[in-house]
């Protein structure tokens, strides 16, 4: 079965990771972790990468819906501080 959940932090600040390597084929929450001290961001640039300037930004504990996503690899995770991230949670597979 695959995952529902996980998390995805970031080890160098200003490199952006992918969030995951799964199909998702729906909604999916993203939420900053609770004890991020920056802003991280998600996202796609369309050349596989976000950053700062360009991704949706989220303080810690702050969330976004995303109505569709059909592959975690999709999405791009960034961070202002090294170690940083998010959690993720398929709303419906």
């Amino acid at each position: 079965m695959a995952a529902l959940s996980g998390q995805k932090t970031v080890t160098a600040a200003g490199t952006a990771v992918v969030l995951g390597t799964q199909a998702i084929g729906g909604p999916l929450a993203v939420k900053a972790l609770a004890a991020n001290t920056g802003v991280v961001v998600v996202g796609c640039d369309g050349a596989s990468d976000v950053t700062t300037s360009n991704g949706f930004q989220l303080s810690a504990g702050e969330v976004i819906i995303f109505n569709h996503v059909a592959h975690l690899g999709n999405m791009w995770v960034d961070a202002a501080v090294s170690g940083e991230g998010v959690c993720w949670l398929a709303l419906d597979i």
